[in-house]
């Protein structure tokens, strides 16, 4: 990977990243208009979504701040039970991450399969809209408290889970659940985005502790540029797109997954 197509990449993942449109698909089909040779590993996808995770912890440190002020207080308040259920929201993405990561790293090399993804999540987009719009979907039972209960973050985790597929939109997969389970989108905006952090702050720091990043091929100075040029349009495009999320109509970003995967499959694939 040359240095100029680590910065258009780290660009892509960072203006993607915070829209529904799945920037893992966006970084294959990247590589694949660039000419880039697939590196045999996730580390540089690994890398950019640090990145922006580091930009979404910039963005949001108030929030994170009071809710690590609330978890030392060493009692059960609001922002204690947020942080829990961000914890059973992360145990299926923990599976899969422990016993499935081969199968997920050979999916990366599958135009087919980011495809096939975006339709998917052209589906998601467009029912969750459509249902949460129209109020078919009711408000879920059991413990609201702070917008979510405990079986919805789960369910909302399992479509994290399936995220990790290229193609298949993390935040679009996770905000069309919560909307499916009868979360408000106000309330499910905020934890998509938190959600994630633990994850990939995670992998990044075992690719670094097990010495995958020092020995990827993608090599040193691709994989730091593209780690900055994510982090600042990341900064960027999460400043200026979470309140699209919040208010935009799903639908129109259902319509531009769903072109896009046709476009893959026709053209790419």
């Amino acid at each position: 990977m040359e240095w100029f197509e680590a910065i258009i990449l780290g660009l892509v993942q960072g203006l993607t990243e915070f829209l529904p449109v799945s920037s893992s698909g966006h970084l294959a089909i990247g590589k694949a208009l660039l000419g880039v040779e697939p590196s045999g590993d996730l580390v540089f996808e690994v890398t950019v979504h640090a990145a922006t995770v580091l930009a979404t912890i910039v963005v949001f440190r108030k929030e994170i701040w009071k809710l690590l002020c609330g978890l030392f207080k060493f009692k059960y308040n609001d922002e204690t039970d947020y942080i829990a259920k961000i914890c059973v929201s992360m145990i299926p993405v923990f599976v899969v991450g422990m016993f499935f990561k081969d199968k997920v790293e050979a999916a990366f090399d599958s135009l087919a399969v980011v495809g096939i993804c975006l339709l998917v999540t052209a589906i998601l987009l467009t029912l969750s809209d459509i249902l949460s719009r129209k109020k078919v979907v009711q408000a879920g039972a059991g413990d609201r408290r702070n917008g979510i209960s405990f079986w919805q973050a789960f369910v909302v985790g399992l479509g994290q889970a399936c995220a990790v597929l290229p193609g298949l939109s993390r935040s679009g997969t996770t905000i069309s659940t919560g909307l499916l389970c009868g979360v408000k989108r106000e309330s499910m905006a905020q934890f998509s985005f938190l959600m994630v952090l633990v994850p990939i702050l995670g992998e990044t720091f075992l690719d670094v502790v097990g010495g995958e990043m020092a020995a990827s091929s993608v090599g040193m100075l691709p994989l730091l540029l593209g780690f900055v040029a994510a982090f600042f349009s990341g900064l960027f495009a999460c400043r200026v797109m979470i309140a699209l999320v919040r208010k935009a109509q799903l639908r129109w970003f259902g319509l531009y997954c769903a072109l896009a995967g046709i476009a893959v499959l026709i053209f790419l694939a």
